[in-house]
Order: C-alpha cells, then structure tokens, then sequence
C-alpha cells in the first residue's frame, strides 16, 4: 500500500484528492495546511486519517512514501526540498517553482537520493493528449514536428479565481515573477517542450495587458502573452496566451514534413491534417466529408469513454498520478522527464525577463509622459 499525503488543502487538493482515491493500493494518510481549518475540511470530507498545520510534524508522524504539493507557487521548492530530504518522493503541482535554478536543485536532490519527483502537467496526460502522442509515434507527422502552435485561452470572467485575483492587490498570484501568467501557462509551454530538441531555445515574447484590465485600471497584470520559440535549424513554435480572445481555446496544431494534428483539449477532439492536395475540385468535397467523419468518430470515442466510467474531467491528472506512481513502486520511467520540466522552466524564465525588461520601460514612459506633456504646455 502506497502511502500518500496532499500539502496544501484549497481548491485543487480536492481534485487531487479525489484521483488519488480512484487509483488502487494507495492511501491518503495525512493532509496539511498552515491554516488548521483548510486541512481539517479536507480530512472531514475524504477518507483521510489524520490533518496537521505542521509540515514536519505530518512527514514524522504519517511518515509518507509520496507527497503532493498543491499550495502556492512560491513555498513549492522549500517544501519540496523539505520532503524529498525526509525521503518522501514528490508530485508538485504547476508551475513547478519559480525558476529553472530551484527545479534544477530539486531534480539534483531526488536523483542523488534516488526518489522521484514529477510536475503537474496534467494536460499532457487527457484521453486526446494520448491519442495524439500515440499518432506521433507511429510516424503519422512524418519528420517532425517541425513546426507547433499552442494556444491557451483563459476567462477572467471566472468568479472562483480571476476576480479574487483582481480584488486583492496582496494576491499570492501577485508576488510571482510572472504574476498570472507564471501561474498558468505551464501547460500551454509544456505541449511544445514535449516536442522541442534543444535545452535552450530562443524564446521570443510580447505581453500586455488587455483593454479588459485597463478598463478597471488593472496594469500590473500581464493577460495577453504572444511567443515565438526557435531551435537552430529545428523546431519552431508559437504559444498564445489570451483573455480576450474567443472562443477561449486550448489547442495544440502539430505540423509534420507528411502531416498535421489539430489537438482541441476543451472538446477532446483530435483532427488528422493531410498534408497533399486532392487534385480539381475534388480538393472541396473530400476533405469536408473527411472531417465529418472524424468528428463523428471522436463522439464515438468520447460516448465510450463516458459509459465506461473514464470520462471525468480529471482525467489526465488520474493518469499521470497512476504513472507516477508506477515508476514509484517498479522503478520505471518517469512520466514527465526532467528534461522537459527544465526546458519549460528555462523558456519561462527567458520569457518572464522579456516581459519584466519591457513592462519596467512602459511603466518609466507612462510616468515620464505627463512630465513631457507638462513642459510642452508650459514652453
């Protein structure tokens, strides 16, 4: 039996709460929150033994074989590191830390200690996301991806979050290096690190803030990111990050050197783009009775998946905790390498400095601009 406790005991605990209890030989053995009350709450409404307010105290006394942190970005690596030298090994949600320097002092701990560590990245791990990792792998794209474009849409219209976010100017949120953006965008950057080949790609980015905030007199929260990603001689990528755009999509475009794979996470529909032409006018029929037939098929997929029992929204979050867990108990590979939680760590850290460098010369032209207007006026 795999022991298991949860740090940390807000909104997402519950969701890992309750894909833990649906993977068999395991338990969860203890939960904790700095503040008592959030830990008691979840031990009260899940099958846990015992809720603690003491990080220590609970990896003495539940003595763990595995940890999931789900508290805020910032106490990810102290905690981790707490864990992982108490000889648990680790799940911590996304973003992993807050830069590539902590992940890299993390990695080298659970490797010298030889236990295992994993991040988030749940998206990678839906029904479709493995559709597609599966097409890719028989030689559907051909030689490739040589090109990828990921967009995640995100509604700051959500009560549960957005708006608490932008009603608390001591938000946690806030106190990122990226603020909402670092808090998000892991898993759109990890669709495309998947697939990347160098460990340090040239990363491109442009973000502002969307007329939505300005309107509110919001200009410290960065929720429009465009992102160009370059390999030498490789792969190229485009990540889109909106609050504004709509629809509001998740969705992964792989281009091959054969052909192409639309991924739409919010509808778990995978698309196959062939890559020639029909010739004439057939060229506009087939390809629309094609897609027809695709999409009817992905409603197949998804009825079944659904009578099944397997269609939960957390589906991809069970799936990488069960593989996870795998590795755990029969030493296999990890379901997320380090490498790639690296790679995206690295493209985040580039893009974070980007938008920092760029936001601190807006900041200093709107202040100096009154001035200018000012001694205009004035000569």
């Amino acid at each position: 039996m795999l022991k298991v406790a949860i740090v940390g005991c807000g909104k997402i605990a519950d969701a890992h709460a309750s894909q833990i209890l649906r993977i068999s030989d395991c338990e969860i053995v203890g939960v904790c929150d700095c503040e008592p009350l959030m830990a008691k709450q979840l031990k009260e409404r899940f099958p846990i033994k015992q809720y603690f307010s003491d990080l220590n105290r609970l990896l003495a006394e539940s003595q763990p074989d595995v940890v999931h942190i789900t508290t805020p970005a910032e106490s990810h690596f102290q905690i981790a590191r707490t864990c992982l030298e108490s000889g648990c090994h680790v799940y911590v949600e996304k973003p992993f830390t807050l830069n590539a320097e902590e992940a890299r002092v993390l990695i080298d701990l659970a490797e010298r200690s030889r236990l295992k560590l994993t991040a988030g990245h749940s998206d990678q791990f839906t029904h479709v996301a493995r559709r597609m990792r599966a097409l890719v792998a028989k030689g559907y794209l051909g030689d490739g991806p040589v090109h990828m474009e990921s967009h995640y849409g995100y509604d700051l219209g959500d009560p549960s979050y957005a708006r608490a976010l932008l009603g608390d100017r001591h938000h946690w949120v806030r106190r990122l290096p990226g603020k909402l953006l670092q808090n998000v965008i892991s898993h759109g950057l990890a669709r495309i690190a998947e697939f990347l080949t160098s460990d340090s790609p040239e990363v491109i980015a442009h973000g502002f803030v969307s007329p939505l905030l300005k309107s509110i007199n919001e200009h410290d929260v960065l929720d429009e990111l465009r992102v160009i990603i370059c390999e030498d001689q490789r792969t190229t990528a485009y990540f889109t990050f909106s609050s504004s755009m709509r629809p509001s999509i998740h969705e992964l475009r792989l281009y091959g050197t054969k052909n192409g794979l639309i991924v739409d996470h919010d509808h778990d529909i995978l698309l196959r783009l062939r890559g020639s032409k029909f010739k004439s006018y057939a060229d506009k029929f087939i390809p629309p009775l094609s897609f027809a037939t695709q999409h009817l098929k992905n409603l197949g997929a998804n009825v079944k998946l659904f009578l099944s029992n397997d269609f939960h929204m957390d589906s991809g979050m069970k799936y990488l905790i069960e593989c996870f867990y795998r590795s755990i108990r029969q030493n296999m590979p990890l379901p997320i390498s380090y490498r790639e939680i690296l790679l995206v760590s690295t493209m985040m850290d580039k893009l974070f400095k980007q938008l920092a460098d760029t936001h601190v010369q807006y900041r200093n032209a709107r202040d100096v601009l009154p001035e200018i207007v000012t001694a205009g006026v004035s000569s």
